[in-house]
């Protein structure tokens, strides 16, 4: 019932093109403008941050692309995400823009949340983004209640819920799976292993392995290589066309890794430095440009543009995540409450 599909590739080799299912040139090219752009909004996040123009917690997505952007790239539109608190990549790559995203992070108004979710908490329903949730394992038990209303609707759809290594542990996540099981719902569980819960390693806070936790339910899982995002593609589809098929939730397991700390305040004293360049030869971003240039017979002048616009489209974030006003004081008081007849 559950896979180990690591073991399909060496986690070293690059380029990474395990798949059988090969996107076309303009796919993969999309696929590597998309994790760009979650590469360089980071980098110039956590750039504002450092300005002191970012307030609070801030969790960087950088060295984790593929997960997100492989996963999204085979969803159907009337799917429905929700996350934890490192949501900034999931956010752009569901549609919304990256000047609305960073606006979000500095406060402002003119921010997806209207300034009022900051870095852990955008929201888009319009985009069929839920969240964006600061408390750990929350978001999956939201994110089963998608799956319900997937189901009471009957609108084909798949609600994709992400979760990290430390919250897989929580036990809401198995209350979660028993019900999703015994409800047969449309339910997609994310586990996005980054090899670290906080400052804790898998080995340390994590008996047995996640790819098999949903097991006892009857729930199939894999493990899939985060960083290769041609597996990812490929499990998600199968995965996704399992749980349409009616067969009810499922797990994958991805495995990635952060090059960044836990959070901007995190000094990752827990790992080497060496241990982080070892995992940045797999990178990617990088393996995709591989694969462009050596398989696709791409050239280097050709992907010059792509770069160029996610350049400009950041700076453009940056400028006006700055230049949008603070919220005014009577919007503490909107939006708090949602009336439905």
């Amino acid at each position: 019932m559950s896979k180990d599909n690591t073991k399909k590739s060496n986690l070293k080799s690059i380029p990474p093109t395990n798949s059988n299912q090969m996107p076309s040139v303009e796919e993969l090219k999309k696929l590597y403008r998309d994790m760009l752009l979650i590469r360089r909004f980071e980098e110039k996040a956590g750039q504002l941050y450092g300005m002191g123009l970012i307030g609070g917690f801030c969790h960087l997505y950088i060295g984790e692309e593929a997960v997100v952007t492989g996963v999204q790239s085979v969803q159907k539109k009337q799917d429905t995400t929700i996350t934890a608190y490192r949501n900034h990549g999931h956010m752009l790559v569901s549609g919304i823009s990256a000047n609305e995203v960073m606006a979000e992070l500095t406060g402002r108004e003119g921010g997806c949340s209207r300034g009022k979710g900051g870095s852990m908490h955008m929201f888009s329903i319009e985009n069929g983004f839920y969240g964006g949730h600061g408390i750990v394992g929350a978001q999956v038990a939201i994110g089963t209640g998608l799956g319900f209303a997937h189901k009471y609707k009957q609108d084909g759809g798949v609600a994709i819920a992400y979760m990290g290594d430390g919250a897989a542990n929580q036990g809401q996540v198995y209350e979660s799976f028993n019900m999703a099981k015994l409800w047969n719902l449309p339910v997609l569980y994310i586990i996005e292993n980054n090899q670290y819960s906080m400052g804790t390693s898998v080995p340390r806070h994590a008996a047995g392995e996640f790819f098999r936790r949903g097991e006892g339910f009857g729930i199939k899982g894999e493990r899939v290589d985060g960083m290769d995002i041609f597996a990812v593609r490929e499990a998600a589809s199968r995965a996704l066309e399992d749980i349409r098929s009616g067969n009810g939730p499922y797990v994958l397991e991805i495995v990635t890794y952060r090059y960044r700390g836990h959070s901007m305040s995190d000094p990752q004293k827990y790992r080497s430095k060496d241990e982080v360049e070892e995992y940045k030869v797999r990178d990617p971003i990088e393996g995709v440009k591989a694969a462009l240039l050596k398989e696709y017979n791409v050239t280097e002048d050709d992907l010059k543009p792509i770069d160029k616009e996610i350049k400009d489209i950041v700076a453009e974030a940056a400028q006006f995540s700055q230049d949008s006003p603070f919220p005014q004081e009577a919007e503490l008081w909107t939006d708090v409450l949602k009336e439905v007849v």
